[in-house]
């Protein structure tokens, strides 16, 4: 950083790349701290008239003009040496004022006529190519065209307004074929100028960043509600699943024992239902199911007939059969 009247300029730093741009901004510092010359054209020399002025005038002042002259030189060299990278100040260590060094870094990097078409010719190649990327953002695809646009200005390549229109419209992505299309029809490009197409184009870009954000926002809604319905059929139905299981898993054990009703459905493979849909709990007593107290609460149960209200010995349902099994053994 230098100072001029309170002033402090950040000097840019040069490391081998982008000389021209470097070269610019320098230029700019040099002229704002009243350098330019001295960088540009050296320390000046005296002349016959001023040798004659010089004679007439005492040698402390000639060599105090001098030694404000060789102060400002070495200021200007200095801003230079602090301006470029360790791995470039080795071209100018030896540069003994700030023309002799800003000479030999514009003739290392600036390069000759030969140099600067060739490389002019690889910024053409590198426009015509160039091209917007799949999902970059309008404002970045627009930077990197300009600096390349900037570049082939140093080199002395100014294109068209309407060629610079002609190159944004053909080589944007086909998100904005449209919008495109729609310019090339209602616009001339001959009259049409850059900035109006970008505003436009602009303009496009934030419908497209609200069309977005709406589909984000439906997405998102759509994705609470689904999760909510989710979280309310887990939360209805997760005890009786959770029920149904056990019971499922239980209903070989319970089958071997309790002893069967009678009369009680049974499944495929022969054992009973131990619950109906996890709804009605199943009856200790009378195995069945249902909210109440059993009524067969207290009552003796016959193990022939399984039927309550009377124990075995009293069992009457097999005496008929037993009856007549006698008569036909005495018939015989």
């Amino acid at each position: 950083m230098f100072g001029s009247g309170g002033s402090e300029v950040r000097t840019p730093i040069f490391s081998g790349e982008n000389y021209e741009f470097w070269r610019i901004k320098m230029v700019t510092i040099f002229k704002s701290l009243g350098l330019w010359n001295l960088v540009e054209k050296g320390i000046p020399t005296p002349d016959s008239k001023k040798k004659k002025k010089a004679e007439e005038s005492s040698e402390e002042e000639a060599d105090a003009e001098m030694i404000v002259v060789l102060m400002k030189d070495a200021k200007a060299l200095g801003i230079i040496q602090n301006a470029v990278s360790d791995q470039i100040f080795p071209w100018i260590a030896n540069a003994d004022s700030a023309k002799m060094a800003w000479n030999l870094l514009y003739s290392e990097y600036h390069g000759g006529d030969q140099v600067r078409s060739v490389k002019l010719q690889i910024l053409r190649r590198e426009f015509e190519y160039m091209r917007m990327r799949e999902n970059e953002p309008l404002t970045a695809y627009l930077t990197r065209l300009n600096e390349l646009i900037n570049q082939m200005k140093i080199f002395g390549e100014v294109l068209s307004n309407e060629r610079l229109v002609q190159k944004v419209l053909i080589s944007l992505s086909k998100v904005y074929d449209p919008i495109c299309l729609v310019i090339e029809n209602s616009k001339s490009l001959e009259t049409i100028e850059l900035q109006e197409v970008i505003a436009i184009l602009k303009s496009q870009e934030k419908r497209f960043e609200l069309h977005n954000v709406d589909s984000a926002e439906k997405a998102f809604a759509s994705f609470l509600v689904n999760a909510k319905i989710q979280n309310n059929n887990s939360t209805q139905t997760g005890p009786a699943k959770s029920q149904k299981h056990w019971q499922s898993k239980n209903k070989p054990w319970d089958s071997r024992s309790k002893p069967q009703q009678a009369g009680a459905p049974q499944s495929s493979n022969g054992s009973k239902f131990l619950h109906q849909e996890g709804v009605k709990p199943q009856c200790k007593v009378c195995y069945k199911f249902h909210f109440r107290e059993c009524g067969y609460k207290g009552q003796p149960k016959c193990y022939k007939c399984a039927r309550f209200g009377h124990w075995a010995r009293e069992c009457t349902a097999n005496k008929g059969v037993q009856k007549a099994n006698n008569a036909s053994q005495m018939e015989v």
